[in-house]
């Protein structure tokens, strides 16, 4: 008889996770506190439109098949993905965009044309890019975050100077346009941080970027989450949905017993949380927490944003799939989330059209549109600041993109910082986790399991190894791992 293991929440990490213990012979339950399952990657529907309420961009395609693989399956088992052409498209100004083509050649032949001299600079860094893939992939981002030996090999000791540096210092040494310099700063936003705080080591997202491309699996990153519950399920794993995990019950020893849900006491031999990890650790007695409020407050968090989920009536032109909107200060934006919270001044966005190229997410002739302004986490949420800002945007895209949009909508939703505290127990409300900076990489973040109590474990964005939806699949492997090694 296998032990038995409830994990709370049921986002990817979770859902990863519940994957390889169910396999390793556990009897494995999936706690989630709202009513469907997929954590942040939940779905919306309404009026004939379908959207992705969080995550939206799909790349690594390389670490969805390796998790995949590792089941006897692969990706086309439960989903079809389509290369986005181009990958994604930048307004900088009135009519004045760059379209990312799905190309590597294309890319560099973009870059000379804006800037004489600038491919062989980009050809050298996206060499070094994808050889910090290549080290990430295989010897990094799938270690526990125990010890910084970890981190120490002949490849990274190669490479120890890039964890020093910075991404901004790398890209500005031989770039020198301000358009391309934004474009090559973009990626490291997945990680949380400003690129003058994130190690020039995470170049690998720009090969992420160039070299891997962007993908859109057919009818949503929801698709993925059905997937990888169908495996579950085929592995054994049950669900319990409307399930509010309201303590975690241990013994005089710091064993955990069992757990409090909806009032009801369920006896369980392990416990792996998903959710939010400092939500997590208030279910615990106070003398059994690791980490102080103190420890919480001192953290640099991921932003969280303000999103909108709107239905047009009518098809939308001169925009992508993804289309990033960097017609203003990208400096001052980022201050105004890092260092001196406020609801930004004139902030960046990013809008995303599914039913351009995905014909299910909206009724034939309209438009599904999603859009996300980046926000510092813990600031105050009202509906005439989210009003206010949908205006802001909305004036700026009608300009930048010549055309009226405001009178074709059918409907809007909106979800902010209350809505992450709300609907997931989000720190502050944020919506990616804890950044990687310098001091938060690898064995320097929370720990996957709890010093304190036993047979307790996290998994997900603000543990190792950090924000992002790969990630997030690659922490649910390393914490199942873990889990296998002391109890198997």
């Amino acid at each position: 008889m296998g032990k038995e293991i409830y994990i709370i929440g049921s986002g990817f990490s979770s859902l990863a996770a519940s994957c390889y213990l169910s396999k390793e012979g556990y009897n494995v339950t999936v706690l989630e506190k709202n009513d469907t399952l997929g954590g942040r990657a939940r779905q919306f529907k309404k009026e004939g439109f379908t959207f992705d309420l969080g995550p939206s961009w799909y790349w690594m395609p390389d670490v969805f098949e390796r998790f995949f693989a590792d089941f006897g399956k692969k990706p086309s088992d439960y989903y079809i993905l389509d290369k986005l052409s181009p990958g994604y498209e930048v307004y900088f100004g009135e009519n004045d965009s760059i379209k990312i083509s799905d190309k590597i050649e294309e890319i560099y032949e973009m870059f000379e044309s804006v800037e004489p001299g600038s491919a062989k600079h980009l050809k050298s860094f996206i060499d070094s890019a994808k050889a910090n893939y290549e080290t990430a992939i295989k010897d990094l981002v799938y270690k526990p975050g125990i010890s910084p030996l970890e981190l120490v090999n002949s490849t990274t000791i190669a490479r120890v100077t890039q964890f020093f540096s910075t991404i901004r210092k790398q890209v500005r040494k031989n770039i020198k346009n301000d358009k391309l310099i934004e474009i090559l700063e973009f990626p490291v936003l997945f990680l949380g941080a400003k690129p003058s705080n994130t190690p020039a080591f995470y170049n690998f997202m720009n090969y992420a970027d160039f070299g891997l491309g962007t993908w859109h699996p057919r009818g949503g990153m929801f698709k993925v989450i059905e997937g990888m519950v169908s495996l579950a399920t085929s592995l054994g794993v049950k669900f319990q949905v409307d399930a509010n995990v309201d303590k975690i019950i241990t013994d005089g020893n710091n064993d955990v017993r069992g757990l409090l849900v909806n009032g009801k006491e369920i006896k369980t031999d392990l416990v792996l949380s998903g959710a939010d990890y400092h939500h997590t650790e208030t279910l615990l007695n106070e003398n059994l927490r690791q980490y102080s409020e103190k420890y919480w407050a001192k953290k640099t968090f991921a932003p969280s944003s303000l999103l909108f989920y709107v239905g047009f009536d009518k098809k939308i032109e001169n925009a992508s799939h993804h289309t990033l909107f960097f017609d203003t200060d990208f400096d001052k934006h980022a201050e105004e989330i890092y260092d001196n919270p406020k609801w930004p001044t004139a902030p960046l966005f990013y809008a995303n059209f599914t039913s351009m190229t995905d014909k299910t997410s909206a009724p034939e002739g309209k438009e599904a549109g999603f859009f996300l302004i980046p926000l510092a986490p813990g600031i105050e949420d009202t509906e005439e600041l989210r009003e206010a800002y949908f205006e802001k945007i909305m004036n700026r895209f009608e300009k930048l993109t010549n055309q009226e949009v405001r009178k074709s909508v059918i409907f809007k939703r909106s979800f902010c910082v209350k809505d992450f505290e709300q609907e997931y127990n989000s720190y502050k409300g944020n919506a990616y986790g804890m950044a990687n900076t310098l001091l938060q990489t690898a064995f320097l973040r929370p720990k996957i399991k709890s010093s304190k109590v036993n047979n307790l474990y996290f998994t997900g964005q603000l543990t190792v190894p950090g924000p992002g939806v790969p990630p997030a699949l690659i922490s649910g492997k390393i914490a199942s791992d873990l889990i296998n090694k002391n109890h198997k």
